[in-house]
């Protein structure tokens, strides 16, 4: 196990930016930076043991400091989309910025967790603390928090991302990664023709602006049915009404799990590599995007990337939850602990 350090550019502040490379005995590794406790690279072997770049992303800074699609990011302190922009804690109303229509997604474009520098430690060899303060009022949210993003990589050839935090008002806080995944390597086109299954046997239908109406719909006999593995592009375009509203799969999936112990809740393979990714969460539901929105521009090594060329599984709460009182609230109370942990373990089938 090691971790490695090197200069990956200065931010137009001039603050200097380092990329960490947290590899295990195996050769898995991931690489990740201290602007917008980004996600850069994860390299997985295959079915033959060659490694290849499984994420989509950037090879220098001045593209992650735009970064509109969220390559890699963290994302707080919300993320997903809250409706209008606009919520209430304790009798108090807070807005936001309405950077998605008329409602706020993953807190901010330009001021979002995505655009800040954090500060980072190396707690040992297999970990990178990166660590954050969010004044009262950051962003709109009520509270200063202190907030750790941790990137750890075990001999199990698992990614493990640990949130935490802790704020002195009642707050949101709902963080999660922004990865896009294409198991046969970032510069393979189309991510289509991977297979999903999901522990999960309801969604929550989006209106007209991708908000979550209040209906938790069950996913039998329908294109969002993933209880059993799937190729995901085999029902993507399918005459939906859901499928319609987000141009494909970028929806929220309500977990079967008791939303206490990290369990798994997601599988992602590959046939062609023989890759296969289990997802492992504590958190009450996932977003699947399958990277409808990526419009084509130059990715790593010179890749020019396209529509669904990678597939996200970012765990969270329910989007909007603040304002829908069916679902659990992301609500961090004052001097409480906010903790939670994804993991992605890589296997070859």
């Amino acid at each position: 196990m090691s971790v490695t350090t090197r200069s990956f550019g200065k931010t137009g502040k001039g603050e200097e930016v380092t990329l960490y490379r947290i590899e295990n005995s195996k050769g898995m590794a991931a690489e990740v930076i201290d602007f917008g406790a980004i996600l850069v690279s994860l390299f997985v072997a295959d079915r033959n043991g060659k490694f290849d770049d499984v994420i989509l992303g950037y090879d220098t800074l001045d593209k992650y400091l735009t970064n509109q699609f969220f390559f890699g990011a963290t994302i707080g302190r919300n993320a997903n989309r809250i409706k209008n922009a606009h919520f209430t804690i304790n009798g108090v109303e807070y807005t936001l910025e309405k950077n998605w229509r008329e409602s706020n997604l993953h807190s901010s474009t330009e001021n979002g967790y995505h655009k800040r520098m954090f500060k980072a430690e190396i707690p040992d060899d297999n970990s990178v603390r990166l660590n954050l303060f969010s004044p009262d009022q950051d962003q709109g949210f009520p509270g200063n928090l202190n907030v750790s993003v941790t990137y750890r990589v075990a001999e199990t050839n698992t990614l493990e991302i640990e949130y935490e935090g802790i704020s002195d008002a009642d707050t949101i806080v709902n963080m999660t990664n922004h990865s896009y995944f294409n198991l046969s390597g970032h510069a393979s086109g189309s991510a289509m023709n991977h297979k999903l299954w999901l522990k999960a046997s309801s969604f929550t239908p989006a209106d007209e602006n991708d908000v979550p109406t209040g209906e938790i719909a069950s996913v039998a006999s329908t294109p969002f049915d993933f209880t059993q593995p799937q190729v995901i592009g085999a029902r993507i375009d399918d005459d939906h009404e859901q499928l319609r509203i987000a141009g494909g799969y970028d929806h929220n999936f309500i977990l079967d799990t008791t939303g206490v112990n990290c369990e798994q809740i997601a599988i992602l393979s590959d046939e062609a590599s023989g890759r296969r990714m289990s997802v492992y969460s504590d958190m009450p539901a996932l977003q699947f995007y399958a990277g409808n929105y990526i419009a084509p521009h130059t990715g790593k090594g010179g890749v020019e990337y396209g529509k669904r060329c990678g597939v996200c599984l970012e765990t969270q709460f329910v989007p909007n939850a603040i304002n829908e009182p069916r679902f659990k609230a992301p609500l961090l109370k004052a001097g409480e602990k906010y903790r939670s942990v994804t993991k992605y373990c890589f296997n070859c089938e």
